[in-house]
């Protein structure tokens, strides 16, 4: 979107993302769940910002660690040792788990390279898969490599656009 008269683009704030996905949830009647790593809890706060949220936000696993993500989501350990924390692999059974693991019907996962440290040539900091899973769908992957402009960018960026790839989800109903 871009400004009357300034040609910037403005950037979409994260509380108005939250407040339209929650609103797409009630309008479908469906629960939401979050399964966060490198985000550390950053959308599900986001969404239970909200009041209300109560009627559609089902739970947040914030799962940093490994074994946070094997404990509570299955994510399988042979995921994890062939292709790493941060792969396509692992964001689809942590959405899949979260949804499995939940009374919802949407799951919104997400795990990445926020930075400062952690980065190598081939995954960079900035890098994040996104894996939105929906009841009766297979999951949905992303990956995005976001600018290396700090670790709190890179967060916020992954929140907004896991957000995003939630409302693009429930408009395919």
């Amino acid at each position: 979107m871009v400004e009357a008269g300034t040609g910037e683009v403005k950037q979409e704030d994260v509380g108005v993302l939250a407040d339209r996905f929650l609103k797409a949830c009630a309008r479908r009647k469906v629960r939401a769940a979050t399964a966060e790593s490198c985000t550390g809890g950053l959308i599900i706060a986001a969404l239970t910002d909200i009041p209300g949220s109560s009627s559609v936000v089902d739970r947040g696993f914030v799962t940093y660690s490994n074994d946070a993500k094997v404990d509570m989501l299955g994510v399988r350990r042979e995921t994890l040792d062939a292709h790493g924390a941060v792969s396509a692999e692992t964001a689809e059974e942590m959405a899949a788990g979260a949804l499995a693991r939940s009374e919802a019907s949407i799951a919104l996962a997400v795990t990445g390279i926020a930075g400062p440290d952690g980065g190598s040539a081939e995954k960079p900091v900035g890098l994040v898969w996104f894996g939105v899973a929906v009841e009766g769908r297979p999951v949905h992957l992303e990956k995005r490599v976001f600018d290396n402009r700090g670790r709190d960018y890179i967060r916020r960026e992954t929140v907004k656009h896991a957000l995003k790839l939630g409302l693009a989800a429930l408009a395919d109903d």
